[in-house]
């Protein structure tokens, strides 16, 4: 089988937005991180495993400390779900 070359090129901007609003990603974040990506968030137990959804554009959604939960969030703002590792 062979491939096309891809002749449609994306500015910056297109591929920064790529995928918003269709599109978020799941990862395990560590407490040392939530301040950065969530500014708003309490002070979090180093012990605690967290997880957190993101919009395709790195936009943060939410945080929790239960896993399930991202993918109920996920489906309720009809984003397909990838994990990040």
């Amino acid at each position: 089988m062979l491939l096309k070359e891809a002749n449609t090129r994306l500015t910056q901007s297109e591929l920064a937005h790529l995928g918003t609003g269709e599109v978020g990603y799941i990862r395990k974040m560590r407490s040392d991180e939530v301040s950065r990506c969530f500014p708003e968030a309490p002070d979090v137990d180093p012990t605690l495993d967290l997880w957190a959804l993101f919009g395709a554009d790195g936009t943060p959604i939410l945080l929790t400390d239960n896993r399930s939960s991202t993918f109920f969030k996920a489906a309720e703002d009809d984003l397909k779900t990838v994990t990040v590792h």
